[in-house]
């Protein structure tokens, strides 16, 4: 069989090599004729051609019947046939020869056609060194040639040199010019927002000094009335007026008040501006791509002239990057202001894939592998003592969930996605399923609720379809086939027919409803899988991978914004949630993150405790955060990690 097969292949290129080479040989052939003067030497060449490769014969060797190939093209055909491949006559390694006379004349047609083929100045050295005779003055005559054939090209290249040179240095010229405008540009504006902050903050000075000297006034008018029952004993034992006496008492305590106040203030001040040199690089980048946007008539005239009326004389620029300060300097840690643990021991089966407020951010559900939705309320965890942390609803599930979705309208709505593929929809109250939809054929990753219309809910599946689903009917809405795993799916929160889908292809895919053959723009930048898509607002979205990068992007100019590095993300779902400015997720160092929009670097971040050694099953560096959900508006989020400890954490000073 293999022979057979092997022996196929031979005829099937010398077939190939027969008509491509004969045209070749064709053409070349009457070259030479024109050049040989019709000497016939297309016969000549073709004779020298390996009837197996159809090449110049290269290393001759003879057959016992007559034929000449070049050796390694006899030999590997004879490794799998024994017969010649021109008369097909029995032949053997044995019956081949070496082709000496053949050998020759191809090394003579050789060094005849590379004369035939080699420049002038190459036959002339040939010739010289051949021991061809010139004179004297034929030798001056040809120096004198070559000389000045080199001092045209030195020309030449001198000023192609020069050319280039001047090029080059014209366009670094324009560059630096463009980049002193902008950096010229950027100091005329510093220097604006110096002098405007500067009077904003004599004008605060100012307004603190009136409101200190209205203080006394008052205080004499509260002691301008004097009797014996306003007379009182001091600490000497001395009868004194009781308003010196308390003004003596309040002057004494405001002075050690106001010592303590200045020591925090001058503490937080040191605090503050550390935070700021540390991340100072993006904080300019932050403050001159606003204040640039602004610098331009043509962007943003509307929010100009809405923060020129809260704030006369400030720029919208210098008022945004202001807000973009003073937030990112008034948080520095996260407490922790309540623990609660979501199972009875430490161990996988706790794991919390999902955590989410509701509608109005008083209860909260959590799910995950322990086959059960259990909904808390929120204030009695942050008020009550631990042992009263139990779910007011538990709902137990046929299979690990993934992921939760509360209907942002109808409050004791929420949807689940599982790994058996359904999508389940689940009343609260009553603690029974209301709607399951089981059309996805592997485990179903993620599940989102419209904001804008509370009876559609997307989800996307291991088995690369997103699926619009209608609480109103039983059967998918719309179905798109995607050639990529889904791991996250969100509806824009300002449109029922936007969604953004993530997926196992590193890109984030963002569709239009109305239209699904296409996305509206595929956004391309992670180098893993993306595992989360949330919405900061209309226009911004947020992505997680597991690449360990945050991205921002814009979906209405379809741009990368920034890039957020400092957790550590390769392999788990870690979670994601947005909060207006902030973004928390979570990290395989068994860390939760939270950072600020504008600044690529974390803003702070808070470490679970490892559980002891004796109640845990796993070890220790194989925790990481598993879920995260911020409260909306507020400073407090929920983190949840891969034991099942919940934590409700605050951006705190």
């Amino acid at each position: 069989m293999e022979e057979g097969s092997m022996g196929a292949l031979v005829p099937a290129v010398k077939s190939e090599g027969n008509t491509g080479s004969s045209h070749a040989l064709q053409s070349g052939s009457g070259e030479r004729n024109t050049v040989e003067g019709g000497r016939g030497s297309e016969t000549t060449d073709r004779e020298f051609l390996c009837p197996i490769c159809m090449q110049i014969i290269k290393d001759a060797f003879l057959t016992s019947c007559g034929h000449s190939f070049c050796y390694m093209c006899i030999i590997t055909h004879l490794d799998n046939k024994n017969d010649c491949p021109s008369c097909a006559s029995s032949l053997t390694t044995n019956q081949l020869f070496p082709n000496f006379l053949l050998n020759k004349l191809l090394k003579k047609t050789s060094a005849s056609q590379a004369s035939k083929t080699a420049s002038p100045l190459e036959q002339f050295r040939q010739a010289l060194l051949q021991g061809y005779e010139v004179s004297v003055k034929e030798l001056d005559t040809l120096l004198s040639l070559l000389s000045e054939k080199k001092r045209k090209l030195e020309q030449e290249e001198a000023e192609k040199n020069m050319q280039n040179l001047v090029e080059f240095l014209q366009c670094l010229r324009k560059k630096k010019i463009d980049e002193l405008s902008e950096v010229q540009n950027d100091v005329k504006y510093i220097k604006e927002d110096i002098s405007l902050v500067e009077r904003h903050r004599i004008e605060l000075y100012r307004a603190r000094d009136r409101y200190s000297m209205k203080m006394p006034i008052h205080s004499g008018e509260l002691t301008g009335s004097k009797s014996w029952s306003s007379f009182s004993i001091n600490r000497d034992n001395l009868l004194v007026p009781s308003g010196k006496s308390q003004g003596i008492q309040m002057k004494e305590a405001s002075s050690g008040l106001s010592s303590q106040h200045t020591t925090s203030q001058s503490s937080l001040a040191v605090t503050r501006k550390k935070r700021v040199q540390s991340q100072f690089n993006d904080l300019q980048q932050c403050y001159l791509q606003k204040r640039r946007q602004v610098a331009n008539p043509l962007q943003n005239l509307d929010k100009m002239d809405a923060d020129s009326s809260q704030r006369e004389g400030y720029s919208s620029g210098l008022s945004d990057f202001q807000s973009v300060l003073s937030t990112f300097t008034q948080y520095s840690r996260l407490r922790v202001i309540a623990e609660l643990r979501h199972g009875e021991h430490f161990h996988s089966a706790n794991i919390v894939s999902s955590i989410e407020f509701d509608r109005d951010d008083e209860l909260f559900a959590t799910a995950g592998v322990s086959r059960r939705i259990k909904i808390f309320d929120f204030s009695t965890i942050v008020n009550e003592p631990p042992e009263v942390h139990c779910p007011v609803v538990e709902m137990p599930t046929r299979s690990k969930l993934s992921c939760l979705s509360w209907n942002k309208h109808t409050k004791n709505h929420i949807a689940s996605s599982d790994y058996e593929g359904i999508v389940t929809i689940w009343d609260v109250n009553t603690r029974q399923s209301v709607m399951e939809y089981e059309e996805h054929e592997k485990r179903v990753w993620s599940v989102d609720f419209s904001k804008m219309d509370s009876s559609m809910l997307v989800s996307g599946s291991d088995d690369c379809k997103v699926k619009i689903w209608c609480t109103k009917q039983e059967s998918s809405a719309i179905n798109i086939d995607m050639k990529a795993n889904i791991c996250c799916v969100k509806y824009n929160p300002g449109s029922s027919n936007h969604i953004a889908v993530g997926s196992a292809d590193h890109h984030i895919h963002y569709y239009d409803l109305r239209n699904t053959s296409h996305p509206l723009h595929i956004f391309r930048g992670h180098q893993k899988t993306v595992s989360y898509v949330k919405f900061l607002s209309n226009a911004e979205l947020a992505s997680a991978s597991t690449d360990s990068t945050l991205r921002l992007w814009d979906v209405t100019r379809n741009i990368p914004v920034r890039t957020l590095r400092g957790h550590t993300n390769e392999k788990n779902f870690v979670g994601l949630s947005v909060n207006n400015d902030f973004l928390a997720c979570g990290s395989e160092t068994n860390e939760v993150y939270a950072y600020h929009k504008a600044i690529s670097k974390p803003l702070t971040w808070h470490r679970f405790g490892a559980p002891n050694v004796e109640d845990s099953d796993e070890d220790g560096g194989s925790y990481f955060i598993s879920a995260v959900c911020w409260k909306n508006d507020s400073p407090t989020m929920l983190a949840a990690n891969s034991l099942g400890t919940i934590k409700v954490l605050v951006l705190a000073p």
